[in-house]
């Protein structure tokens, strides 16, 4: 039976060393509770580090055994590997780089080694569980490599990925002397998720510019495997901390609190001790509403909650320095004998008191320079079962996505983040009550549990899409069955593209007319008074009309536009315009100068812009680069913007070789049809065929909608003469 691995870099037990033994301390994260309901289930297991180094083979076998009591499985590290690889690559590298920190970032060899090799540590441990149908869930930004490393190994295992954290645009992660490799990584996986649409944006602009792989519709190309990127927003355990909240014990921490605190209105900063989350600023944008607003001195208090997190290494340790002295002074300037400004934490705090404090607090300040999700946002929407309270979030959290109804803000604009705290603190109760109400509500219905089930879903899909893209070699066996059908049928519509399928690729494009044995191929199919044989290129209609005007054949030309069966005169597919030729032209122009050997090839109703006589290097690079450009340029226009094979075209959307392939077949119904092609345009064409039809893909790549597949022209036209016979 089929189970499922969880992988992640940590456990959601962690080991704890005590003066005379080892304790198991159950994780808290939202991770560990969304993932309960998969991992506990019978057979499936967790794979990750537990937490610490183990001294010897005894005490190693001891936290196996305890921990597989619980279906998890140890990734021992030793103290080097947790040095550099974890404090070094993971943390040192990829966090700030990922974070917008590049500044804090380090380029170290010996710590990219250590990744790779525990990477594979990591690798070896899930191949040692997992079989050929189970499902594998990688997670994080510790584990990028980890993929592609399982892909290699297991060509057809279904393996998802998960980035709890940013993805940060090209220009930053193309820093990183290793960020192709990374990148390629995780497209080892079959589904790749984030938190929101704008990281899956610099995802796979990342992905264009450093791999050369193209994305459609959240699919990726890559090579011969199609990867499926999407956004998953993930939530929170909402019954979790909405029952914390409601609980005695929330009550009693509460009511201590307000004793102490009397009549006065609190905001509530909870973070961990890290210079991605803003807490610096949120206390000068705090110091700055006791300037503007006196009127608020002796009224509010804010309640800092930070949680120690690596203040031994030297960015954290002035971090904690930085916040100690502001919240110093400012205590120091604004101290009353009956108030204090701010009441510092410096600490982590269980469930019951951690709502307490949510249940106090009028505003809740999550205010991140950059960061994945930040779910602390969502506890505490999640405890506010009055409706009363304010949530001032910062747009740089992925948070801020879903909870529309909070106060937004750009965290590095200090008045800005003062303003939205007079104004959380004036809001009419009505409109408190609307807003949580609303956020609430999303909150609760996209939980944790929600988030899993969601993404488990779309990976079975994408595994599903990927066995259906799966083609046959068109075998001996094949040939002779299709062979069969052929010459049992009475009437025949044969559907062929021409570059690529007919003709081999020429470097320039016009020379690529037809040779003598394809010309008396095709006039020898069309001679069978049962055959109907099509034409169906992305070619001008001049070009294919001078090559094979001649011969007693349909056209489909320039992918649809237009139409000519057989002794008619030419038709458009439909009525259609060139107002944005101009436009568009200008760019391809810049792009020609920018890349020698490339040009335009003009059509009715289409640009072309081919560079297969450019470098191939080269060629590729601003390939990515004007797809990127004019998927920008085209986005609320009418056009379609195609990548074939060393071309790209744009055109007028809604007409394809698909759209006009059905209308060949409405038109002049045939009992047996065959459609080849060797591109991404003629996917639109096996699109539109019904189920018995013989459809073709013909190159090395065979992941086609076609059924089956050949390696070049060559055995095309074998195939047509076989059909002669």
């Amino acid at each position: 039976m089929s189970r499922t691995i969880i992988v992640s870099n940590r456990l959601p037990t962690k080991v704890l060393r005590t003066d005379d033994s080892l304790t198991f301390q159950a994780s808290e994260g939202g991770l560990a509770t969304g993932l309960g309901s998969i991992y506990q289930q019978a057979g499936n297991v967790w794979v990750g580090w537990p937490g610490l180094f183990v001294e010897d083979a005894t005490e190693e076998g001891y936290v196996r055994e305890q921990l597989r009591q619980d279906s998890m499985e140890p990734v021992f590290l030793t103290e080097a590997e947790i040095r550099d690889y974890y404090e070094g690559f993971s943390n040192s590298t990829l966090w700030p780089t990922f974070h917008y920190f590049p500044q804090y970032a380090t380029y170290e060899p010996a710590h990219w080694a250590a990744y790779v090799a525990v990477n594979e540590k990591f690798c070896q441990a899930v191949l040692a569980l997992a079989g050929p149908d189970d499902t594998i869930w990688v997670h994080d930004y510790q584990l990028l490599l980890l993929p592609a490393m399982l892909r290699a190994a297991r060509p057809r295992a279904t393996i998802g990925f998960f980035l709890h954290i940013p993805f940060p645009s090209y220009e930053l992660i193309r820093v990183l002397p290793w960020a192709r490799e990374l990148v390629a990584g995780v497209l080892g996986a079959d589904l790749i998720g984030f938190h929101t649409f704008g990281f899956m944006r610099h995802f796979l602009s990342s992905v264009s510019h450093l791999l050369g792989f193209t994305a459609h519709n959240g699919r990726l190309e890559a090579g011969q495997r199609t990867v499926l990127v999407d956004t998953f927003p993930m939530g929170i355990d909402y019954d979790r901390y909405a029952e914390a909240a409601a609980s005695e014990s929330a009550r009693q921490h509460e009511a201590s609190y307000r004793q102490v605190l009397g009549d006065i209105r609190v905001i509530l900063s909870i973070d961990r001790l890290d210079y991605s989350k803003g807490i610096a600023e949120r206390l000068r944008a705090f110091e700055q509403l006791l300037v503007r607003h006196p009127e608020w001195r002796g009224q509010v208090s804010l309640i800092m909650v930070v949680v120690p997190s690596r203040d031994q290494v030297a960015q954290y340790a002035v971090l904690k320095e930085e916040i100690d002295e502001l919240v110093g002074r400012i205590n120091a300037a604004y101290r009353t004998m009956r108030w204090t400004p701010i009441h510092y934490f410096y600490r982590s705090f269980p469930l019951d008191e951690l709502a307490s404090l949510y249940r106090l607090a009028e505003v809740g300040l999550v205010t991140p320079m950059r960061d994945g999700m930040n779910l602390v946002a969502k506890e505490f929407v999640a405890t506010k079962a009055n409706d009363h309270g304010v949530l001032i979030l910062s747009e740089r959290a992925g948070a801020a996505r879903e909870l529309s109804d909070a106060l937004i803000i750009n965290p590095t604009d200090l008045d800005q983040l003062t303003a939205a705290l007079h104004e959380a603190l004036v809001m009419p109760a009505n409109e408190q009550a609307r807003r949580m109400r609303a956020m609430r509500r999303l909150v609760r219905q996209y939980d944790v549990f929600a988030w899993t089930d969601l993404f488990m879903s779309r990976l079975a899909y994408a595994k599903q899409e990927q066995l259906s893209l799966d083609t046959d070699m068109l075998s001996p066996d094949l040939t002779t069955q299709l062979l069969r059908d052929y010459h049992a049928a009475p009437t025949r519509l044969l559907l062929l593209d021409y570059d690529g399928t007919l003709s081999p690729f020429h470097n320039d494009p016009q020379q690529a007319g037809p040779d003598e044995e394809m010309l008396l191929l095709l006039r020898a199919l069309t001679e069978v008074p049962q055959n109907r044989v099509v034409i169906i290129s992305g070619r001008d209609r001049a070009t294919l009309e001078g090559w094979l005007g001649h011969l007693p054949v349909d056209f489909i030309c320039e992918h649809g536009v237009w139409l000519r069966p057989a002794g008619e005169d030419w038709q458009l597919f439909q009525a259609l315009n060139n107002d944005w030729k101009d436009e568009i032209r200008t760019i391809l122009d810049l792009y020609v100068a920018r890349t020698a050997g490339s040009f335009i090839e003009e059509k009715d109703f289409s640009l072309v812009w081919h560079f297969r006589r450019a470098d191939a290097e080269l060629g590729d690079m601003r390939a990515r680069e004007l797809m990127n450009h004019l998927t920008f340029i085209t986005a609320n226009a009418d056009l379609q913007v195609m990548e074939g094979n060393k071309v790209i075209e744009i055109k007028t959307a809604g007409i394809n070789k698909g759209t006009a392939a059905a209308r060949w077949m409405a038109t002049y119904p045939a009992d047996f049809l065959l459609a080849i092609g060797d591109d991404r345009t003629d996917e639109d064409t096996f699109r539109v065929m019904p189920p018995e039809a013989y459809t073709i893909k013909v190159g090395p790549a065979p992941r086609s909608l076609a059924r089956y597949h050949v390696d070049s022209p060559t055995e095309v036209r074998q195939l047509l003469r076989e059909m002669l016979m």
